[in-house]
């Protein structure tokens, strides 16, 4: 069965899925975006996803041409129309079409653009013996720049990360901020624990305010693990008893190794593998 995609108001087939190649998203990454999971046919704290879209475009003065309310009937109908019991969902809003410039009165009939589909999640391998990264020499966009808190349609600055990452035969890559101190990962946030104690860069750190770094922190309260979103640096992994990262596709998954440096004792920790359970447990609900 062909997969539907719903653009223009419509569900349509895949491959006639199409946007004007004047649409601002594709000529100058103007747009905005949310990742999205589904469980048991369940779209995954859909409600937080679609507050963050809508607030992601109002920083960037997008107008979304629809009530959140029927964005979330739109997103439901996506993941049913496509049979999605466990998968993903991208979700994806334009500026519209426009001219050859970047003067956002002259764009029109902003996009939205719905996909589910199946996920390519990191093997069960990685969950076992835990991800070797590395510290990429790209920064964190400085939040003079383009706030980090808007997750828009121009990933460029993760993606050249992500390359060093690649080419030195890691999954993911750690990115720090304007300041040297740690932000976060090409396409995760990230976790420490440190005697017990959980640690993760704080929202001025220049992070995107992950909706599954929300719920592992809320998760690890509610199981009695003190946590603090404070400033790290990378001596702060080193030096760490565990390390993990958060994200909508790697949901929680362990960190291992820094820089060729072993975290803890190099394998994944207590800590992790019990949030990760609790994680487990909580999607399924």
């Amino acid at each position: 069965m062909s997969l539907k995609v719903y653009v223009a108001g419509q569900l349509v087939a895949k491959e006639d899925a199409k946007v004007s190649v004047y649409d601002h998203g594709l000529l100058y990454g103007d747009g905005v975006f949310e990742g999205i999971r589904v469980y048991s046919g369940k779209i995954f704290l859909l409600a937080e996803h679609v507050e963050r879209l809508y607030e992601s475009a109002l920083a960037i003065r997008l107008t979304i041409p629809m009530t959140q309310s029927e964005m979330a009937k739109a997103l439901n109908d996506t993941v049913k129309a496509n049979n999605i019991v466990d998968g993903y969902v991208r979700l994806v809003v334009t500026r519209g079409s426009g001219t050859l410039g970047l003067d956002i009165r002259r764009t029109s009939d902003p996009q939205v653009i719905i996909i589910a589909d199946s996920i390519s999640l990191y093997p069960t391998e990685d969950y076992e013996k835990g991800l070797s990264i590395i510290t990429a020499s790209t920064i964190r966009n400085h939040p003079g720049a383009l706030s980090p808190r808007i997750k828009s349609l121009n990933y460029l600055n993760n993606i050249l990360a992500k390359i060093e990452g690649t080419d030195a035969g890691c999954k993911e890559t750690l990115m720090l901020n304007h300041k040297g101190d740690v932000a976060e990962c090409t396409g995760d946030n990230i976790f420490i624990v440190k005697k017990g104690v959980l640690k993760t860069p704080s929202r001025d750190s220049g992070i995107l305010d992950g909706i599954t770094r929300n719920c592992v922190i809320k998760l690890a309260k509610e199981a009695g693990y003190p946590v603090e979103e404070i400033t790290l640096q990378r001596h702060d992994i080193f030096v760490a008893d565990e390390c993990f990262l958060t994200g909508s596709a790697a949901e929680l998954i362990p960190v291992v190794k820094l820089d060729g440096r072993p975290i803890g004792a190099g394998v994944p920790g207590p800590v992790t593998a019990d949030l990760l359970r609790r994680f487990q447990e909580f999607v399924r609900k």
